[in-house]
């Protein structure tokens, strides 16, 4: 993968595509870096912020959750 910045000077830019690249299907994105909306700390979800959303009764909800922190000591336990 190749990922970099730049400032166009005017509205014509030019790429080259690495011998490696040649054949396989890539994706370019353009888009200007003060457009990306920054996740903030206060933006971020628990999964207890979705219980209204999945509709769960009491006992669907702590099988979720205790489904949750397993799945969490699962990765603490693989790194």
């Amino acid at each position: 993968m190749i990922r970099t910045l730049i400032t166009p000077e005017k509205r014509d830019v030019s790429i080259h595509i690495p011998e490696n690249y040649v054949g396989k299907q890539i994706e370019v994105l353009l888009y200007a870096v003060d457009e990306i909306n920054k996740e903030t700390i206060s933006d971020r979800k628990k999964s207890s912020d979705f219980r209204g959303a999945l509709n769960l009764t009491d006992e669907q909800y702590e099988d979720f959750q205790a489904h949750i922190k397993d799945i969490r000591n699962e990765w603490d336990g693989d790194i």
